[in-house]
């Protein structure tokens, strides 16, 4: 095992590693790691209203209060969306020393980590790549920086990729594994298109080559879009129970079948946040049309597609009962 930084210089064991676990970006992070030129386009913090703090994204957006993001480690009754500051936040939201401390509270070894959907979605949605790329760029530095320099044993931090091209997620990627993130994070396929496709075949040659694990968080995002506060604030229980499972069934579905995990067998992908007690039922069901359908299909698998899954992806749950009872079926080291 490598030595943890920072004021923890004991090797452990991992017997419990979060596999979804979030920051919250902190307000210094856009000034400090972006060029002077794009600090009035960046995010910045403004007063939600109701006497907490917003992230403001631009001058057509409303500002996207923090509370929400700022849940950890509050009463279920006082977890709310409005009236949440930064300094009352939880400080381990956004500096290691204090999330490493509330691992040993709650006998976690390690959390993979991820930033926040909304934000980036700021910076994909922009139309000047150049901006763009400051964005991303600055956010896997401060998480490479401020979190995975300090204990990289504990705090295994993940490299957004840009949603500019193939050829700039793979520099971005090479990039970022120097300053020690341990995969990557796609929000969109390299190739920005609204599905997996040949173009992409470039990145997934280089992250297999540098063992770079390819993570999807909920889904893949078939267009850009802008961050929508007021579409997220939790009064959509169909929304908040369906769209991972939704979504993912199909990116994973579409994903097996380009034959991409005959081209490179090494990969491994993971979708985290999605739950996983609809995978058995996948399976079955893409065993069963593959196996009916093989002769005329287009695409020619070596394998059945759940041969697929169990060898080269990852699923990552929160509550999921159903996952839990099929562990067997789904694949426990899955």
């Amino acid at each position: 095992m490598p030595r943890a930084g920072g004021q923890h210089p004991m090797a452990r064991a991992y017997h419990l590693i979060s596999a979804d676990s979030h920051i919250l970006e902190p307000p210094h992070l856009w000034k400090q790691y972006m060029p002077r030129k794009f600090h009035d386009k960046a995010p910045r913090v403004v007063p939600d209203g109701e006497g907490g703090e917003a992230w403001q994204f631009g001058p057509d957006t409303p500002p996207a209060p923090i509370g929400i993001y700022a849940s950890a480690g509050r009463k279920h009754a006082d977890v709310r969306w409005t009236g949440v500051t930064f300094a009352e936040a939880n400080q381990g939201n956004f500096r290691a020393e204090p999330r490493l401390a509330e691992q040993d509270i709650d006998g976690v070894d390690a959390e993979v980590l991820f930033g926040s959907a909304r934000m980036m979605s700021h910076f994909f949605s922009d139309p000047d790549p150049e901006f763009q790329r400051a964005g991303v760029q600055a956010y896997n530095n401060w998480i490479a920086e401020e979190f995975v320099k300090v204990a990289p044993d504990r705090l295994i931090g993940l490299a957004c990729m840009p949603a500019l091209g193939v050829e700039e997620s793979i520099r971005e990627m090479e990039r970022c594994l120097r300053l020690g993130v341990r995969g990557v994070w796609l929000n969109t396929m390299p190739s920005v298109g609204p599905a997996i496709r040949p173009e992409d075949d470039r990145f997934w040659d280089a992250a297999q080559a540098l063992g770079a694990p390819v993570h999807f968080h909920v889904r893949v995002m078939r267009q850009l879009q802008k961050p929508r506060p007021k579409g997220v604030r939790g009064d959509d229980l169909t929304g908040l129970a369906t769209v991972g499972a939704r979504d993912m069934i199909v990116d994973m579905a579409e994903i097996i079948q380009s034959g991409v995990h005959d081209r490179f067998p090494a990969l491994v992908w993971v979708a985290v946040e999605t739950g996983c007690g609809w995978i058995p039922y996948l399976l079955e069901q893409l065993d069963d049309r593959w196996w009916r359908n093989r002769s005329w299909l287009p695409i020619k698998l070596k394998h059945e597609p759940s041969f697929y899954f169990r060898r080269n992806w990852r699923a990552a749950f929160m509550i999921d009962r159903y996952a839990v009872m099929n562990r067997h079926v789904i694949g426990v080291e899955n």
